[in-house]
């Protein structure tokens, strides 16, 4: 089976990659958060695993809320950074909002963006959509940091 994720660079340096496919129900959250832990302590990047866990949480709850369907989550690392993909095919993209104060949800995007060294949404050709994140020590910014395609194929 392929699953649908955005083409990227990932160089510099060897990768490992976790895939999974997760329905959309609230004990996926608790999936996805299990299989982030796991997967980054396995890889030797303890270090991301809090900020990971917690931007997973935050996406995959979007998805739940807001897309209704099923998604994929991927996740990718050579050791320094880690980069995240969630595919899902609901309509639809997430903004951050600005909430009110005493508002009690709307918060995700923004808890994203500050934990994350960037984060964005790409179009699917097939319809649905990728959020993709990335952590690590300033590779962000890098020309080689790992970043969907604009135009995604599938």
């Amino acid at each position: 089976m392929t699953l649908p994720f955005a083409t990227v660079a990932l160089d510099p340096g060897p990768t490992r990659t976790a895939e999974c496919l997760l329905p959309a129900v609230g004990s996926s959250v608790r999936g996805a958060r299990a299989l982030v832990r796991r997967e980054l302590e396995r890889w030797g990047t303890d270090g991301l695993v809090d900020d990971c866990t917690v931007i997973v949480s935050e996406l995959v709850t979007n998805v739940i809320r807001h897309a209704g369907t099923a998604f994929a989550l991927r996740l990718c690392s050579n050791g320094i950074w880690v980069y995240g993909e969630i595919f899902d095919t609901g309509d639809g993209v997430p903004r951050q909002r600005d909430p009110a104060p005493d508002s009690t949800d709307g918060r995700g995007l923004l808890i994203v963006g500050s934990l994350s060294d960037d984060w964005g949404v790409v179009q699917s050709l097939r319809g649905g959509k990728i959020v993709w994140f990335i952590l690590g020590t300033g590779f962000a910014n890098h020309p080689m940091a790992p970043r969907p395609h604009a135009a995604v194929g599938y």
